[in-house]
C-alpha cells in the first residue's frame, strides 16, 4: 500500500517489511515527513515487523486542506485510524515522535482497542505538558508555538533566504546536512509550510479535545539534549498511564531522536513490541 484516502484527502504512506509481521505505525513530527524513520524501519523489518509510515496531514501533497480546524487533534488521529482501516488492521503498535507523539498519545487514550502498544518519543502526555507549561520553564521552551499562531509571518521568516532559518534550526540539533536539506525542500512545496503550521494553529481547538488516561503498555523516550521539551512534563507523564510504563532517557541526544538515535529506538521498540 502506497497511499490511503480519508475525507477527500489522499495520504502517501511507506508500507514495508514482512507483510505478515506485527504492524508498527510510525508517525513523524514537524517539520519532518516519513523519511524521519528511514534509519529505524530497516532494523524493525529485520526483527520481523511490518512498518507503515505515513506522510501526515499537511505533509502529503494531496492532504493539505485549508483552515486550522482541519488540523485539530481529532482530525489527525482519525487519519491514523483510516490508515489502519485501509491496511486491514484491527490494531497496531503505534510509535510517534514530536507531533506524531501527540497523535499517538491521543490515539491510545481514545481508541485503546486499536493500539497494541504505544511508544512516544520526546513529547510527554498532553496533560503533563499542560501542567509543565505553568509549573516549569516549558512555556519558555515552547515560545515558537506562540509565535506560530501569527498569520503569514512565520512562513516568511522560516523560508527566507532559501529556508536558511529552518535549515539552521534543524542543523543546530545535529541533523545531517542531507536530512535538513530534504525537510527544507519539502516545506518549500506549495502550501506545505502553512499546512504544517496548521497543527500549531489548531492548538486552541485541539486543547478542547481532552486526552485522558492511557491504558495500553507504554514506552516513553526522552533525550537530555532536547532544547524544546524539558524534564518536568516527562516526569509528570507516568501519572497519566494506567498500564505498564517505562521511561527511557537518552543521554546527550537532541530532539531529533529517530534520526540521531535510530539503532537505540529500533532496539527499544522491538523489545517493547515483543514484551507486549
Amino acid at each position: 500500500m502506497d497511499s490511503f484516502r480519508r475525507d477527500g484527502l489522499t495520504f502517501d504512506v511507506r508500507d514495508a517489511g514482512p507483510a505478515d509481521g506485527e504492524p508498527v505505525v510510525l508517525l513523524h513530527g514537524f517539520p519532518q515527513d516519513s523519511a524521519a524513520w528511514d534509519l529505524v524501519a530497516p532494523a524493525l523489518h529485520q526483527a520481523g515487523l511490518r512498518t507503515l509510515a505515513p506522510d501526515q496531514r499537511g505533509c502529503s501533497p494531496m492532504a493539505r486542506p485549508r483552515g486550522r480546524g482541519r488540523y485539530r487533534l481529532r482530525e489527525t488521529t482519525a487519519d491514523v485510524l483510516a490508515l489502519m482501516d485501509a491496511a486491514g488492521l484491527e490494531s497496531a503498535h503505534v510509535v510517534g515522535h514530536d507531533w506524531g507523539g501527540i497523535v499517538a498519545w491521543a490515539l491510545a487514550a481514545w481508541h485503546p482497542d486499536r493500539v497494541r502498544t504505544l511508544t512516544a518519543l520526546s513529547v510527554p502526555h498532553p496533560a503533563a505538558m499542560a501542567k509543565a507549561m505553568v509549573t516549569s520553564d516549558q512555556a519558555l521552551r515552547s515560545y515558537y508555538m506562540f509565535a506560530f499562531q501569527l498569520p503569514y509571518l512565520p512562513e516568511r521568516l522560516l523560508l527566507s533566504g532559501g529556508g536558511t532559518p529552518l535549515r539552521r534550526m534543524l542543523r543546530s540539533g545535529g541533523l545531517s546536512r542531507e536530512a535538513a536539506a530534504h525537510y527544507v525542500a519539502r516545506m518549500h512545496e506549495p502550501g506545505a509550510l502553512s499546512a504544517a503550521l496548521g497543527w500549531y494553529r489548531a492548538l486552541p481547538m485541539s486543547g478542547r479535545d481532552r486526552v485522558g488516561v492511557v491504558r495500553v503498555p507504554t514506552l516513553h523516550m526522552w533525550s537530555t539534549g532536547d532544547a524544546f521539551l524539558g524534564r518536568a512534563g516527562i516526569d509528570a507523564t507516568a501519572r497519566f498511564v494506567d498500564a505498564p510504563y517505562r521511561l527511557e532517557v537518552l543521554e546527550d541526544v537532541s530532539h531529533w531522536i529517530p534520526e540521531l538515535a535510530a539503532d537505540r529506538v529500533a532496539e527499544l521498540v522491538t523489545a517493547h513490541v515483543r514484551t507486549a
